[in-house]
Formats: structure tokens, C-alpha cells, sequence
């Protein structure tokens, strides 16, 4: 067992060169539209109103954790303007560009070549650019005692967030080692079992037993240790890439990528490796994170009203509304009465109402629009 530092003991951390940051930004985020569209996605978006966008507040955080020639980004060769024009501290050949969405495991197994071509001895943090952490240095003092264990250890490592509720829309991590006396977790320990989005029945079970914590879909590991666990579990999957290395020792150019995109199959690093490993470890934390993946989650941590509205928009009057999110362009005047637990957003020209209890229709929505109306407003 592994025992890291407590949160009241005092200590300096050091940023050491080989600390290495992936930050994936290629997703859609269809389940935030009309506000996320294909052309300008969530983590593109100041969707939480505090003047910087979701891919700015992640990269502002690993700043502190890793040099800034040590952060990657991997996002869809369409957002490469959007990257540089947000982050123009990245290094321009650090951004990863992908040609297709294939998921998480190649959009991995892409950096981890093209770290591989600086730094054999890399220790690498796997983050998604469009979560929320509300205690920054807690998140700071968790993730170095996490690469200070994968450095020393043949394991993949992941954090998982101490539920506060029971939550259908996350995936959730058995841990083996539960002390029933004391449920703060502080130590790294083996990862049990892992369960995808169970319902609300066993979601309570879960919460309620202890033993487990929500998949935060951040990962810590050294180069080394990942590159076994693909070269065991997704070899075909690796072996695209490690070719295009051996080929090459220069950055991949365009071509070599479009041709390794076309051959790798849509897989996670979740079920491709994760749920699979041997050497899989958790080390449970708690420093106020979301991953902002629905609007029912945005709502749960943002600012309301007298009552307990949020609202984002300069020009919003409500009367007899309650308990809804509300997302109107600062240049668009709105006068809502008479809601309750709805969802209300506008943006370019497109205006959604919806119940928040049914915002998983969200999605069947935009399909009918793409049908209906044109991938434009899609």
C-alpha cells in the first residue's frame, strides 16, 4: 500500500521535468447544445461564466504541474485555431491533431508517441478539458502524490471522486481495501471492480455501501507503464502508431496520421484497457469536481438566485420561476414566468425549453434537428 501525503501536513511541491500533461479536447458535447455546436464545442465555451473557457481553466491548472513544453493537447484537426487562439502559451507542434473521433484509447496511444519522441522516462497525466475542480490546491496536492506513485510503480492509476449523492450518469470504481471506520480514503489502493452508469437502484446500493467512488476519467502513469498495457490489451491499436514512430523520427506529418486514424477502431481506454489491467489503482479524493457533462450537473454547481435559479445572461427577468437553469446571449432580452425545473437556452438564433428531468432527450433532439432542419443549427 501506497500512503501519500496528508492534506494538513505542509509540503513544497517540485515541478520535475519529466511530469507530462495530455489534455483531450475533441469532443462535442452535444448534450450542452444549442450552446455546444460542432463547430465551436463546450470546452471552446466561458460556459460557466467566469470569463475563461473550460479548455483555459484546465490548462491554467496543469501549468502549475507540468512546463508548459510539457502539455499536449489532442483535439479534432477542425479546433486547431480554436486551441492556439485560447491557449497561445501551448507550443504550436504540442497540439495533437486528430482527423476522425476514435475515442479515447488512439487519441491516447497518439500522445504517447509523440511524447515518446521527447522523453522516454515521461510520467503523464490524462485529463479531459472540460471538467470542473472547485479546490484547485487540493487537486494540485493529489495529483503530485499521484505521479510521485507512478513513478515508482508498474501501474495505471486513476482518481476517484468521493460520491456525494447516488449519480446515474457516472461510472463507478470498487475499491478493495475500505476501512468501515474511517471512509476517508488515504491511501492508493487496488481498484475492485469497475460498473458503468448503473441506475438509480444500484447507484444507491453503491452509495451507500462505501466501497465505491466515481470514475473521474483522469488518469496518472508513466510512459512505460502504458505503453505495456497496449502493447498487451490493444496491441493493434499500438502498433499503428509504433510503426509510424519507427518510420519516422520527426513528429507525425498529416498523412501518417489520416492513414493510423482510418485503421484504429473506436474503442476507450476504459474497456480497451481499464476494466481489463491487472496493475489498475485508485486514489480517492475529494476537491469539488464535476464533469460538467449535462446541463443538470452545470445547474448543481453554479451560482442561484433568491430562487435558486441560474442564470447567465445580462438581460434575464424572471417572475414565479424556480429551480431553473437559464442561458439567454448577453445581446437577446428574456422575460421567463411561471417555470419550474426547466432548462432554458439560447444561442445563435436557436432557443431550447426543456424539462431538466428529461434532459437525456437532449440528444434525440439534435438528431431530429440534423434530420429535420440541417446540420447547420446542429
Amino acid at each position: 500500500m501506497y500512503n501519500f501525503v496528508s492534506p494538513n501536513r505542509k509540503q513544497i511541491y517540485k515541478m520535475d521535468k519529466n511530469n507530462y500533461c495530455v489534455i483531450m479536447a475533441g469532443g462535442i458535447g452535444s448534450r450542452f447544445w444549442p450552446l455546444s455546436k460542432n463547430e465551436k464545442p463546450k470546452q471552446f465555451i466561458d460556459i460557466l461564466g467566469t470569463g475563461n473557457t473550460l479548455l483555459q481553466q484546465t490548462f491554467e491548472r496543469f501549468k502549475s504541474i507540468c512546463q508548459i513544453e510539457n502539455i499536449f493537447v489532442v483535439t479534432n484537426r477542425k479546433y486547431q485555431d480554436l486551441v492556439l487562439s485560447q491557449i497561445p502559451e501551448v507550443f504550436p507542434e504540442n497540439v495533437l491533431l486528430e482527423p476522425l473521433r476514435r475515442n479515447t484509447a488512439p487519441c491516447i496511444a497518439y500522445a504517447n508517441y509523440s511524447i515518446l519522441q521527447k522523453n522516454k522516462n515521461a510520467n503523464i497525466i490524462v485529463a479531459p478539458s472540460d471538467h470542473l475542480i472547485l479546490n484547485e490546491q487540493e487537486f494540485r496536492r493529489v495529483i503530485f502524490n499521484a505521479l510521485e506513485f507512478s513513478k515508482h510503480n508498474d501501474a495505471l492509476l486513476t482518481l476517484g471522486i468521493k460520491p456525494n449523492r447516488p449519480e446515474t450518469g457516472y461510472g463507478y470504481i470498487q475499491i478493495n481495501n475500505i476501512n468501515k471506520k474511517n471512509s476517508e480514503i488515504t491511501e492508493i489502493t487496488k481498484v475492485k471492480t469497475f460498473t458503468e452508469k448503473p441506475d438509480f437502484e444500484m447507484a444507491k446500493i453503491f452509495f451507500e455501501s462505501g466501497e465505491f467512488y466515481w470514475n473521474s476519467g483522469i488518469f496518472i502513469w508513466s510512459l512505460s507503464a502504458i505503453t505495456k498495457a497496449f502493447e498487451t490489451y490493444l496491441p493493434d491499436v499500438n502498433d499503428i502508431f509504433k510503426k509510424g514512430l519507427s518510420e519516422s523520427s520527426a513528429a507525425f506529418d498529416d498523412d501518417f496520421i489520416d492513414k493510423a486514424y482510418s485503421e484504429c477502431r473506436n474503442i476507450s481506454i476504459d474497456y480497451g484497457i481499464i476494466e481489463k489491467a491487472k496493475n489498475v489503482f485508485v486514489l480517492c479524493a475529494d476537491f469539488g469536481w464535476s464533469d460538467l457533462g449535462t446541463w443538470g450537473s452545470l445547474y448543481e454547481n453554479s451560482a442561484k438566485d433568491d430562487q435558486n435559479n441560474s442564470v447567465i445572461g445580462e438581460n434575464i427577468l424572471t417572475y414565479d420561476t424556480k429551480d431553473c437553469i437559464i442561458n439567454i446571449s448577453n445581446n437577446k432580452l428574456a422575460v421567463i414566468q411561471g417555470l419550474k425545473d426547466y432548462i432554458v437556452v439560447e444561442s445563435e438564433g436557436i432557443l431550447l425549453i426543456c424539462k431538466k428531468k428529461e434532459e437525456q432527450k437532449i440528444r434525440q433532439f439534435v438528431n431530429d434537428v440534423k434530420i429535420k432542419k440541417g446540420e447547420s443549427y446542429i
